[in-house]
């Protein structure tokens, strides 16, 4: 689904769209020693959605946002916090916020 900004700019696509869950309080970070395996490398350096600052992801999990793919950002994608959609329709997600405002995956 398409997603555009205040100022009409098209933002890019929804990726992943997750609810609020008001019981959200912290996140944990990956705590897993990589050890000698692949397959523990990869499972250490796996990031949890959202992947933004701790303080941040906390307000996200509890209010609920969407990840956007785009292409305004070197990292790839923007997270939108559930208070900035505007509106929805059945082709695209209205902002009441500037891409600009959105803070970027890091």
């Amino acid at each position: 689904m398409r997603v555009v900004d205040s100022a009409g700019i098209d933002v890019g696509t929804v990726d992943l769209v997750q609810r609020g869950d008001p019981n959200a309080v912290t996140v944990q970070a990956p705590t897993a020693d990589p050890g000698g395996s692949l397959d523990e490398l990869i499972e250490s350096t796996t990031t949890a959605e959202p992947d933004v600052p701790a303080d941040l992801a906390a307000r996200l999990l509890r209010t609920g946002y969407l990840k956007v793919s785009t292409e305004l950002v070197a990292t790839g994608a923007v997270y939108v916090p559930a208070d900035q959609i505007a509106s929805v329709t059945d082709h695209e997600v209205l902002l009441n916020a500037l891409t600009t405002d959105l803070p970027p995956e890091i």
